[in-house]
């Protein structure tokens, strides 16, 4: 099978909110008011665990249509401790982004624990962001031309 490319263009203008328009929908990234943003979207890190809650939650929709499952609802909590310091541009011996990422998911459907644990653990390892996350992905930058 061949790879799909996925393309974000993000776009700052005045401040820190940083919009997007994906396949017609506005997306709005921002800073709260406090760190002198707008507070006119979340933050940047809360995009991302929020991204990675919806990307299981959407995979978990899916493996429960491919194997009949009943899946009422799940509630996914994504928490990520990260130590400031180093984005601010301030000497820290942390590493800037995420040192650890916690999953937690609560499943409603007629399962029982060991079945919804099992379930979890397969969402978890066909969901790209969980492999993003887990594996160190090549990332370049460079300016645009």
């Amino acid at each position: 099978m061949s790879n799909k490319t996925v393309t974000v263009q993000a776009n700052m203008a005045d401040g820190f909110a940083i919009s997007a328009d994906l396949d017609g929908h506005k997306v709005m990234i921002d800073q709260p008011i406090a760190a002198k943003g707008s507070g006119t979207g979340p933050t940047p890190l809360q995009m991302m665990l929020f991204a990675v809650g919806g990307c299981i939650g959407t995979i978990g929709r899916i493996a429960a249509f491919q194997q009949k499952i009943a899946l009422r609802s799940m509630q996914i909590t994504v928490e990520g401790d990260y130590n400031p310091a180093g984005l601010m541009g301030k000497p820290t011996e942390d590493r800037v982004g995420f040192s650890q990422i916690r999953i937690s998911a609560s499943i409603d459907a007629d399962m029982t624990e060991a079945e919804k644990q099992q379930f979890l653990d397969e969402v978890c390892a066909r969901c790209p962001l969980h492999d993003n996350l887990l594996h160190g992905t090549e990332v370049l930058h460079k300016l645009a031309s």
